[in-house]
């Protein structure tokens, strides 16, 4: 997306992504300027149940350059905000299955709302990373040919 203030940049390569949704985050002041100056991280990031609600959980958005004493702790945990029914959805999803939420952006959406893209997803083992990286080497391999760059 054009408008991302932050992504999750090895999600894909960490985790086969299953279903993703969209949901609203709720953020301090200071988070939100600190966004948009473009100082967070969704690296270890991941999102976790807790009696009915989902919490975003180690999302480092560094402290507010101007902030006062009134700046945020940079890894709280933040509330995601979703309908009661697409929260039940998802936990159901995840405690059968044994998948995991991560985050994979968080973005301005057409009504300059933050919010944030969150991802139902299965760790990949060493060996799915692997193929997923030859494959990747393979097609810029093959895009080289038809190019015309062979060296």
């Amino acid at each position: 997306m054009a408008n991302d203030l932050v992504r999750n940049r090895k999600a894909f390569h960490d985790y086969h992504v299953i279903d993703t949704w969209e949901a609203g985050v709720a953020l301090l002041g200071t988070e939100v300027k600190s966004l948009r100056n473009g100082k967070g991280n969704l690296q270890d990031a991941f999102v976790d149940s807790i009696s009915g609600e989902l919490w975003l959980k180690q999302a480092n958005i560094s402290p507010y350059d101007f902030g006062t004493y009134a700046n945020h702790d940079p890894l709280r945990p933040r509330k995601l905000l979703l309908h009661r029914e697409e929260i039940k959805k998802i936990v159901a999803k995840v405690d059968r299955k044994g998948l995991t939420i991560i985050p994979l952006a968080i973005y301005i959406n057409a009504r300059g709302k933050i919010k944030i893209k969150i991802a139902l997803a299965e760790g990949k083992s060493r060996g799915d990373k692997r193929e997923a990286l030859k494959a990747r080497e393979a097609k810029r391999e093959m895009d080289r040919i038809r190019k015309g760059n062979h060296d």
